[in-house]
């Protein structure tokens, strides 16, 4: 093509082509270089700078981008890992190292030659040697294409000629790779293509690999991940508010799912779209699901949550008609009125085979037992009947002996619907108390349930209270008896207000979430009690979560000593105890999160030790000094601490010190000064020679303070 222009009384001739610009000059070079700097060159200058759009026979090649309008999201060829082949993907801008979406996963380009343009049927990405490799096919054809990516990481594709603006002929969140971003569906879409998340086969290869995450609808939707042999996990079905199984969330600053139902079938499940509130869910090619938040400050995406998070989420960990609890040990048992179906497996820790019934005899007499709690087991065999009640649902199963359980599905009021369980109860779980509303009843022999006489039964699971005895009547006996009735209290439905207690009673689920469901990442100790877990609470305030371990070599006895003790102790060189959490088995101290963590990790390391000048060491000792002083002679209730080492004392962001673990302190009656114990207890290297040797201990009186100091320097290594 050959345009002419003119200059000031100058004529050019420009001629045109797809990948250059021939300029011939009429009349005088001189006029030429006045015009390049006259002429609009937009065409050329697109290339200096992003843009976030191509139209109709426009490309870009290997080394160029594409980025969104808000400098969110960039579009261009990318080598995974160690591969040199060459991908067309889409990524957030600041983090390139994180890829969103593939465009030729199983296709790519063998070289750097790789180009991606649109025509009339859509994108293509062409080769080297300019063959197609990659193309959208869209359905029909557009007369003035545009593509452009938007601030969502979405990739569309519009006719500018076209009346509705909001119309795309063409996006890539209709076909997800490894990752859901906000706005993108899961599910169905309006074509009724089905769309779910695939797994990368490498993190070098990001063809179709082993994992799907999908909607699963039968009878009733649930959330499905595994591989196309096999389920890994499942969130339980929907019950009218959320899915049934799915564990708290850690953050509970997630937007809520935005959910489609077409009837009772789930259509789509996305994430709402928030600029100031980025997320990213992704389909590992290791076999797990991993939500991250991106910090905008640090241009980098945090790990919110991994699933599974613990082994009762892989799929039916406990076999048929056995219930998980990863808080307890072993972390499976079987049903009421199950035992285990080989119990030397079952001894061996080999839950696969299941249980099954002790005594099965059907009877349209049997009862029900009521579980609460727990996922919903699998939706393999089963019966849906819409508006039908509970009592019309438990007849319904008491006519079949096939039927093993039933449930409303449902908790939103006012919906009701029979759910019936035919054959084995497959990948059930249990949860703490956030997930009581729902029960499902679970079909046994009148025997079994201890009646004799009725056609059905809801039996209340026993009352679980840890009696901690509290010796020579102090003062602490109000606080624990405060602890126990709370839990009675809230057993029967009623709430006590915080206020109202010496302690405040922590939430079990409180604190799951606070910690990540107690997840590696939020460990940051572990000691004879149990590890211990840093924690954020929902008002944002920070905390220490000493659990109870289950190997523990302490127990109720410890637990119930430091209750007594931290609780009624104030000083500003002891560490505070915020509140407690007891929940059937488990057991733990709340205390305030001291930012520096432990002494220990300062003076036995040559690199932190550094940090402390002699000033510093000198405070310490003075910080633990007062602190004995304390218990010793000033507080209430004279204590030895029994093991002070440099792994108890504790330091705040000031590196103010603070004793702390007083599972194994003993309390001194009256005017003693001495005692004698039975066995000796503590940490040898650190614990007195004569107790040690003869058991002894003698508390320290304030003439005694510089012994004391004198005492702390030798024993913590400050020499």
């Amino acid at each position: 093509m050959i345009k002419f222009f003119r200059f000031n009384d100058h004529e050019f001739q420009i001629k045109v082509g797809r990948n250059f610009l021939e300029i011939g000059m009429m009349q005088n070079l001189i006029w030429f270089t006045i015009f390049l700097i006259s002429v609009n060159l937009s065409s050329i200058m697109q290339l200096s700078h992003a843009v976030d759009s191509i139209s109709m026979n426009q490309s870009i090649s290997d080394g160029q981008t594409l980025v969104s309008a808000d400098q969110s999201y960039e579009l261009g060829f990318f080598s995974p890992g160690r591969s040199k082949n060459r991908y067309l993907g889409i990524w957030f801008k600041k983090t390139p190292d994180r890829i969103d979406w593939v465009a030729n996963r199983d296709n790519p380009v063998k070289d750097s030659q790789g180009i991606f343009a649109v025509g009339k049927n859509g994108p293509y990405i062409l080769n080297g040697t300019k063959n197609i490799i990659w193309a959208a096919n869209i359905s029909g054809v557009a007369v003035n294409p545009v593509l452009k990516l938007l601030d969502t990481g979405n990739l569309v594709l519009t006719d500018t000629t076209g009346t509705i603006s909001d119309s795309f002929l063409w996006e890539s969140f209709d076909y997800p790779g490894d990752t859901r971003l906000p706005g993108m569906l899961m599910g169905e879409n309006k074509s009724g293509k089905e769309l779910y998340l695939t797994s990368w086969r490498s993190s070098d290869d990001p063809s179709l690999g082993d994992f799907i995450y999908k909607i699963e609808n039968i009878a009733l939707p649930q959330l499905v991940f595994g591989t196309k042999r096999a389920k890994k996990f499942r969130s339980g079905p929907w019950n009218g508010i959320e899915f049934n199984g799915l564990p708290m969330l850690p953050n509970p600053t997630i937007p809520d799912r935005v959910v489609v139902f077409n009837g009772e079938k789930l259509m789509s499940i996305a994430d709402p779209y928030n600029s100031s509130f980025i997320t990213r869910l992704t389909v590992n090619q290791s076999g797990s699901i991993q939500r991250f938040v991106l910090d905008f400050k640090k241009s980098r995406w945090n790990l919110l949550y991994t699933i599974p998070t613990n082994l009762c989420d892989n799929y039916a960990q406990c076999g048929a008609n056995g219930v998980c609890n990863a808080n307890r040990s072993p972390m499976c048992r079987c049903l009421k009125g199950f035992r285990p179906k080989f119990q030397q497996q079952w001894d061996q820790l080999d839950w696969s085979d299941g249980c099954v019934m002790e005594h099965r005899v059907c009877q349209q007499t049997d009862g029900f037992f009521n579980v609460s709690g727990i996922k919903l087991p699998d939706l393999l065999q089963i019966e849906v009947k819409i508006n039908m009640g509970l009592k019309e649902c438990e007849a319904e199963c008491l006519r079949n002996c096939s039927c093993t359980a039933y449930t409303n599905p449902y908790v939103s009021d006012g919906k009701h619907s029979c759910l019936l369980w035919y054959g084995k109860l497959i990948d059930i779980r249990e949860f703490g108390d956030e997930k009581k509303e729902q029960n499902i009843y679970i079909r046994l022999p009148l025997d079994e349930l201890g009646y004799s006489s009725v056609s059905s039964t809801t039996k209340k699971r026993p009352l679980k209270i840890i009696l901690i005895s509290v010796a020579s009547g102090v003062l602490s006996l109000g606080l624990i008896c405060g602890c126990l009735t709370f839990i009675k209290l809230r057993r029967q439905g009623l709430r006590r207000k915080r206020e109202d207690m010496d302690l405040p009673l922590f939430e079990f689920h409180t604190i799951t979430s606070a910690t990540r469901n107690f997840s590696i990442e939020n460990m940051i100790g572990k000691g004879g009690f149990g590890p211990v877990y840093k924690g954020i609470l929902s008002s944002g305030q920070e905390v220490a979560v000493k659990r109870l371990s289950k190997n523990s070599g302490q127990g109720a006895q410890e637990f119930k000593n430091e209750l007594i003790l931290i609780a009624k102790l104030q000083h500003r060189n002891l560490v505070r105890l915020l509140g407690c959490c007891i929940q059937g088995e488990e057991m733990m101290l709340i205390y305030e999160y001291m930012k520096n963590k432990s002494l220990d990790l300062f003076i036995f390391d040559s690199h932190r030790g550094a940090v402390l000048n002699w000033p510093m060491r000198f405070n310490i000792v003075m910080d633990i000094a007062r602190g004995l002083l304390y218990l010793h002679q000033d507080s209430r209730l004279k204590i030895i601490h029994r093991d002070l080492k440099a792994s108890n004392i504790l330091l705040d962001r000031n590196l103010q010190a603070k004793i702390s673990d007083f599972g194994l302190a003993r309390i001194f009656l009256g005017d003693e000064t001495y005692a004698t114990t039975k066995r000796v207890i503590g940490t040898y290297g650190y614990m007195a020679p004569e107790h040690a040797v003869d058991g002894y201990r003698r508390i320290a009186k304030s003439s005694q303070f510089s012994q004391v100091q004198l005492g702390i320097v030798v024993k913590l290594g400050f020499y």
